[in-house]
């Protein structure tokens, strides 16, 4: 689960942000939704402790993660939290397959290849995983994305704008697809964006 209270946080005394408080249990799903401008990203940030706030505080899996040290945010991240970026980050010289496999390695696990292999099946990029990222379109860069933030069994996914690049079939596929695996491993789905099919696919909402 995650929950978060009280947040603001400023990038200068002139974009000031103060974010509603959130709740998302385990299993459940929450849809932030807002135009350009209204801190979506800045909160997902906050929310996957890439940026710490100016006060307020993130609970996980019912743990006060603001106050922990870098060192200890970072093991947290690995573990609890997957990330889907709105702008995919790669590391440019492994293959589609490596760069899945990429949080286990980093949370000291296993290779779950098998996992790979299902998850790039689903999202229906399975032929492209010996390519390298840069070979990909950006819509298939996303569901890249997407499948390496779900190989940890995450206790949170954060997805920011999961769907902007994909056409209305692989947007379904998507968001069928994360709520689906959050379920299936107990997780709390946050997804923020300003894609307005997404509306009628989450019950629980909430507009910056």
């Amino acid at each position: 689960m995650i929950v978060s209270k009280n947040l603001q946080f400023s990038y200068s005394s002139q974009k000031h942000f103060h974010f509603p408080d959130i709740s998302c249990g385990n299993k459940e799903t929450l849809l932030i939704l807002g135009q350009s401008g209204k801190g979506k990203t800045t909160l997902l940030h906050l929310l996957a402790l890439l940026l710490r706030p100016e006060s307020g505080e993130i609970f996980i899996a019912e743990n006060n993660v603001t106050t922990l040290t870098s060192s200890q945010i970072t093991n947290v991240r690995a573990k609890n939290i997957g990330i889907i970026y709105q702008r995919a980050h790669f590391a440019g010289s492994l293959s589609v397959m490596d760069n899945i496999l990429l949080p286990n390695y980093f949370a000291g696990q296993k290779q779950d290849k098998e996992k790979a292999q299902y998850l790039a099946e689903q999202l229906g990029f399975a032929d492209h995983l010996a390519k390298k990222t840069n070979q990909l379109s950006q819509g298939e860069q996303q569901r890249v994305s997407i499948a390496r933030s779900l190989m940890n069994n995450p206790n949170v996914i954060l997805a920011d704008e999961p769907t902007s690049s994909l056409d209305d079939n692989n947007c379904q596929k998507v968001i069928e697809l994360l709520k689906k695996q959050s379920a299936l491993i107990g997780a709390s789905l946050v997804v923020v964006t300003h894609d307005q099919r997404l509306k009628d696919e989450f019950s629980n909402q909430v507009f910056l």
